[in-house]
């Protein structure tokens, strides 16, 4: 049984939201973020990257940094940008990105449940940014950036947020200049707030499928709060963190293709040659190839789109895991004919998100990389069996759009 409970958000004005919401802190690095707030003082990027209100030579991770992110968002909320609702709600989050829409509940899940395996996890998660994340929510005494949560379909659920959104007007209202809608309702009303509760105590488990390292972070300065206070009785906000469920029926994930620099010292000839020993090798039937189905990817070599398709004994259907294309690629091609272990680390290697086109693949391989593998996008399911099994998935598999944007639902732990 899932918690998942409404709260009092602090949020923008509604004349505000458009100018307040920003894209989340590590879609960009502190450049682009300086950039993309030329002109936009209310901007959540001052809050959620706020070194880039300080001197270009500033380390990110500095004690200042997490000083100016926390002298940011209370002067937003002093000066009347931001204001706090009076009593608990959910509110209603649709995004609409190229015709294809996603409606979530933003409230606040448990950090119990997340110690407790009922918010389940698939990503390892890395101790620099973790404890970046944790400096940041310390400092800031709330949680800024929502978690991207996942559940299966519930319709009890589906029921009431499609009734609400129904009988009632959006307090948002806004597309970005990225061209996504972005539609918010405010659920004040304590019965319907009560009735989405027991919805998802019903609905099961809960699933990370975006934020592992600002859920990771938020439960731990809720753990580091707990300690400071022994008496504590597990309804302060300490004990819950802002999150953004949606059903896993209205989610999709994008392609994460792989970009590597060189051959390994093979000729074109001889990488297709082995390849041929796991793959079946075949002209591309489209130029770019994007796979049709799992278990087949692309190839482009040399200006030249191929079509590889994995042959029986390179994948384990009985295993969430080795049953993922990115681990049959890492397993069969990438290691074992490139030489590379760790695609973590190994700079032979980078990632591309399908939000950038199979072009940008043919674009880095005409400048810094030598070939490109384009890939059939993993889905939600296999996110969800990986989780279950209480395994982790292999780096890169996963690219979700769009992005839930910072700055229209802040939960204060005080």
């Amino acid at each position: 049984m899932a918690v998942f409970q409404p709260f009092c958000a602090l949020r923008p004005k509604a004349e505000y939201a458009s100018d307040v919401a920003a894209l989340p802190y590590d879609v960009m690095n502190s450049e682009e973020a300086r950039l993309a707030v030329k002109d936009k003082p209310l901007s959540f990027l001052h809050v959620d990257k706020a070194e880039i209100d300080l001197p270009p030579e500033t380390d990110p991770y500095d004690k200042c940094v997490y000083e100016k992110a926390r002298s940011n968002l209370r002067a937003l909320e002093k000066d009347g940008i931001l204001v706090q609702d009076a009593s608990p709600c959910f509110y209603i989050y649709r995004q609409i990105m190229n015709g294809r829409s996603q409606t979530g509940l933003v409230g606040c899940a448990s950090i119990d449940d997340y110690l407790n395996d009922v918010i389940k996890k698939h990503e390892f998660t890395r101790a620099d940014k973790e404890e970046d994340r944790v400096n940041h929510v310390d400092y800031c005494d709330a949680n800024t950036g929502p978690i991207f949560l996942a559940y299966r379909e519930s319709a009890a659920i589906r029921e009431l947020v499609a009734a609400w959104q129904q009988e009632h007007d959006p307090v948002y209202d806004f597309i970005t200049d990225d061209g996504i809608g972005n539609t918010v309702w405010v659920i004040d009303d304590p019965d319907v707030c009560a009735a989405l509760q027991q919805g998802f105590a019903d609905a099961g488990c809960l699933y990370i499928a975006d934020g592992h390292h600002r859920c990771a972070s938020a439960v731990r300065v809720g753990k580091k709060r707990r300690a400071a206070k022994p008496d504590y009785d597990g309804t302060e906000a300490f004990n819950f963190f802002l999150a953004v469920a949606f059903p896993k029926n209205e989610l999709a994930i994008m392609d994460y293709n792989r970009v590597l620099r060189d051959l390994n010292g093979l000729t074109p000839e001889s990488l297709l040659e082995k390849l041929g020993e796991v793959f079946t090798v075949e002209d591309a039937p489209a130029s770019p190839y994007h796979p049709e189905a799992r278990h087949t990817f692309g190839l482009l070599l040399d200006g030249k789109w191929y079509k590889l398709t994995a042959k029986d004994g390179t994948f384990d259907e009985t295993d969430p895991v080795l049953s993922l294309d990115v681990s049959i690629l890492q397993n069969n091609c990438i290691a074992p004919i490139f030489g590379i272990g760790d695609p973590r680390t190994d700079k032979r290697i980078d990632f591309v998100g399908g939000i950038r086109g199979l072009e940008e693949l043919e674009r880095r391989c005409k400048t810094d990389m030598r070939l490109a593998f384009s890939m059939y996008p993993t889905s939600l399911e296999e996110l969800m069996a990986i989780a279950d099994a209480g395994r982790v998935m292999p780096p890169k598999s996963t690219w979700f759009e769009p992005k839930l944007l910072s700055g229209l639902f802040i939960h204060n732990l005080y």
